[in-house]
């Protein structure tokens, strides 16, 4: 169904090397957005022309979009598939992020969105703790698994963990890095090799505009395995996506070069790009 959609080699290498070309430690610099959402509430108040406008104003050479429901995500991805990198996001409607772990139906629906369309990953989903072993959950994961898809996952470390005790080889992508301490960020990246992180709505990653001591030598540490992101979970965060953009240039400006860019894009481009590139037209 979405074939005729699907960004061919050539588009993905001609995307990168303009991004490459373009790329200027700083100012420049493209981002590959690793936390949007196109969620109901939204569509009116930002149609999807204006949207994509705004993400490529923000400089935005490619987004990783979920929503809430899924056709916010199927509205973008057709209004420009060379800059929409979609996942599957189990809600379908806002306010099921502390309900869809007791709600079997979801499976169904998303069992269902699966046959349809292609995605790189199931996500952002919310959970924690203990949640992470409920049925509803450990299906995700399973499906996960038989799809070849990642996990975006908003959870705190216990549940990360837990969800690794179910899928070893699963592949994560860390919501605002749990929102937990860099040490114990840096103990889970160090543990799990298939895990990596996105930094929206970090407050304390830059305070005052400057990147924090103890998250600069985390990044070096592991400059593959962090992303950045916007998280427009509200309408409001569409319009501010260019001054979130601005201030996350900021910080990355204080890495070295070659850090920055990694963080900026590249790490994206590799990890969800090239992954989704390589899928089927549709779920098997």
């Amino acid at each position: 169904m979405m074939g005729s959609l699907r960004p061919s080699r050539m588009a993905l290498a001609v995307t990168l090397m303009l991004a490459t070309t373009g790329c200027m430690h700083g100012g420049g610099l493209p981002l590959f957005d690793a936390h949007i959402h196109y969620n109901h509430d939204t569509w009116d108040k930002v149609p999807p022309q204006e949207a994509i406008a705004l993400l490529r104003k923000a400089g935005a050479v490619r987004a990783l979009v979920s929503s809430s429901s899924d056709e916010g995500t199927q509205k973008l991805y057709a209004e420009a598939p060379d800059l929409i990198v979609p996942e599957l996001r189990p809600y379908r409607k806002n306010g099921e992020t502390a309900t869809w772990v007791h709600d079997e139906s979801v499976i169904a629906h998303v069992e269902q969105r699966l046959t349809q369309y292609r995605y790189v990953a199931l996500g952002e989903f919310h959970v924690k703790g203990a949640d992470a072993d409920l049925p509803v959950v450990h299906r995700m994961v399973q499906l996960a698994k038989q799809h070849g898809l990642m996990l975006h996952a908003h959870a705190d470390a216990d549940a990360i963990e837990r969800l690794f005790r179910q899928d070893p080889e699963a592949r994560i992508v860390w919501a605002h890095a749990g929102f937990e301490p860099p040490a114990r960020v840096r103990e889970l990246l160090r543990r799990y090799a298939h895990l990596w992180a996105e930094l929206s709505s970090r407050g304390d990653l830059a305070p005052e505009g400057h990147l924090a001591a103890e998250w600069r030598e985390l990044l070096l540490e592991f400059p593959d395995r962090f992303m950045v992101g916007t998280d427009t979970g509200a309408p409001s965060r569409w319009l501010g996506m260019s001054s979130v953009a601005t201030a996350t240039r900021t910080w990355l400006a204080e890495l070295p070069v070659e850090v920055a860019e990694r963080i900026a894009y590249k790490n994206g481009e590799a990890l969800l790009t090239a992954r989704f590139s390589t899928l089927p037209p549709t779920a098997k």
